[in-house]
């Protein structure tokens, strides 16, 4: 460990099951990059739906207590490690980490980086990383939506939920949407249906808008809504699933809820009847880690392209420097908001 000028690591840590007041803000030495890895100077960390889950002993696999939360991050390149081309040096990168992210000097692996094009910003880029990928790879790898479908969208004022909005208006595809009333104007403004989970029966309004069924739905609530969900397709349908944010407050094993889903998946999925089922992560494949991270940047230039052709808006629904993590969190959490929560050094 060393000190790059008079540069100083600040990070937050989750020091265990917390609120959202149980972060801690530390400080202490920069660390130096190893043999092919790489020091970038964090720009911008977001906020999310994991570290919601985190903070509750609820994602499924997080690492043990204390560390560094931070699922992805945009930064500058500092220093290279041993065989690491120093060209990389200066340039804007993104990562997925998983944890980490939320420290102002970040190690990472140089194989594992994400340029970062010209003409955007570190807080718009940070706020299509992971919610980018995820909504890219769901839409087009998983249930491969074509002009003209009608898709559901859980969630459709989320970080993940309007990326998908926006990525499926450019593929032509028609939305409905659940989402609070107070996002419906937005949403209408975007070509969106929406429904008021709040107030409306969902499966029942999907019916009368869809009456043969929708393309695909994308559902990140799972417990019962992911039954729901099935029985809304379309023959030759998809359900994607990609969490469980109704079970975030329940007591019990955090692997459950999502094993539970996948089970049921499986169970579907053997039976034909024209519809798939998948439970989809960020982190299928990471093994292969050569044609992960290439399938990662290929992914995220098109909807880094996206951006800067303005078809894709990144959303931060506001900017925090990291001493504000409790206010931030509890924004994240309030359901209030539209689009990421952003974190800066």
């Amino acid at each position: 460990m060393n000190h790059i000028g008079n540069a100083q690591l600040t990070q937050v840590v989750l020091p265990g099951k917390v609120g959202v007041d149980g972060f801690r803000v530390e400080r202490g030495p920069v660390p130096s990059p190893g043999a092919g890895q790489v020091l970038v100077d964090t720009e911008a960390s977001g906020i999310s739906f994991a570290e919601q889950q985190m903070r509750r002993a609820k994602y499924y696999d997080q690492p043990p207590f204390p560390f560094v939360p931070g699922y992805d991050l945009v930064g500058t390149v500092l220093t290279t490690g041993e065989g690491v081309d120093p060209a990389l040096r200066g340039q804007r990168v993104a990562a997925l980490v998983k944890v980490g992210g939320w420290a102002s000097h970040v190690v990472l692996d140089a194989g594992k980086l994400i340029p970062v094009p010209d003409g955007i910003s570190a807080v718009d880029a940070e706020t299509v990383v992971v919610n980018g990928i995820t909504a890219w790879q769901m839409l087009h790898r998983k249930a491969r939506v074509q002009a003209g479908q009608t898709i559901l969208v859980h969630g459709a004022n989320g970080g993940v939920g309007s990326t998908l909005v926006q990525l499926a208006r450019v593929a032509g595809v028609k939305v409905i949407g659940t989402a609070s009333a107070r996002h419906h104007q937005a949403l209408m403004e975007q070509g969106v249906t929406p429904i008021d989970y709040r107030i409306e029966d969902v499966p029942a309004r999907v019916r009368e808008l869809a009456p043969d069924g929708v393309h695909a739905v994308f559902d990140h609530l799972g417990g019962r809504s992911v039954v729901d969900s099935w029985k809304l397709l379309a023959k030759g349908g998809t359900l994607v699933s990609y969490g469980s944010a109704s079970t975030k407050d329940d007591d019990g094993s955090k692997q459950w809820p999502v094993l539970k889903i996948i089970l049921r998946l499986a169970v579907w999925n053997a039976v034909p009847n024209g519809r798939s089922g998948s439970f989809y992560n960020i982190w299928t494949g990471v093994k292969n880690a050569d044609a992960y991270y290439g399938r990662l940047r290929a992914d995220l230039a098109e909807v880094f392209a996206l951006v800067r052709t303005g078809e894709l808006t990144a959303k931060p629904a506001a900017v925090l420097p990291f001493e504000r993590i409790t206010e931030a969190m509890r924004l994240a959490e309030s359901g209030t908001v539209a689009g990421k929560v952003v974190l800066t050094p």
